[in-house]
């Protein structure tokens, strides 16, 4: 599968630039994360860039109504899974298995955690901010409340990393893939 496949895919079913974007976003922070594990930069891009292809048009059914879109691009068993297994406890009985499940089902919700703190700061980038600034937002519950702080320490503890380990690396993700996601919502992927 290339990835202008899984693009048109997601646009298909998501019209919103805040999805786009945070589908873009986790693709990246995926393939970071990929690098740092020796593992198939591509393939755990993928699994980020569709891992809510569901969510815009059918949030009521997400992680239900993923493997039938995801057939659309025929789209591995591995790649459902590991799509399906991001929504674990919430919207779906796949259980995070491997290394690559278990890193999206923490940094989803600690990407849009992250990149509504980028949007306060004056500099509206990651790459000033310190991990100390990102504790100061997890703990405060009414900022980005729709950032599930539970799931994040679920992620965390799934991983068996220390929570402050798991905002430090998913700041790093973010901070090597700021430019590029920028560049591409700049250039209209939208």
């Amino acid at each position: 599968m290339e990835r202008n496949q899984a693009m048109d895919l997601l646009k298909k079913y998501n019209k919103e630039e805040f999805h786009v974007r945070h589908a873009i976003t986790v693709e990246h922070v995926m393939r970071y994360f990929a690098k740092e594990n020796g593992e198939d930069e591509a393939f755990w891009g993928m699994v980020g860039l569709l891992h809510d292809v569901d969510f815009e048009q059918f949030p009521e059914e997400h992680c239900q109504k993923a493997p039938e879109l995801l057939q659309e691009i025929g789209a591995s068993d591995e790649m459902v899974h590991a799509i399906c297994s991001h929504g674990y406890g919430i919207c779906s009985e796949v259980k995070p298995e491997s290394q690559m499940e278990k890193i999206l089902f923490a940094v989803d919700e600690l990407t849009g955690l992250i990149w509504a703190a980028t949007k306060m700061r004056p500099s509206k980038s990651t790459k000033d901010m310190e991990v100390l600034s990102l504790k100061k937002k997890f703990k405060d519950k009414k900022f980005a409340a729709g950032c599930s702080r539970e799931t994040i320490r679920q992620g965390a503890e799934q991983l068996g990393w220390e929570l402050d380990e798991l905002l430090e690396k998913t700041l790093l993700a973010m901070r090597s893939c700021e430019d590029e996601v920028e560049e591409e919502i700049r250039i209209g992927v939208i």
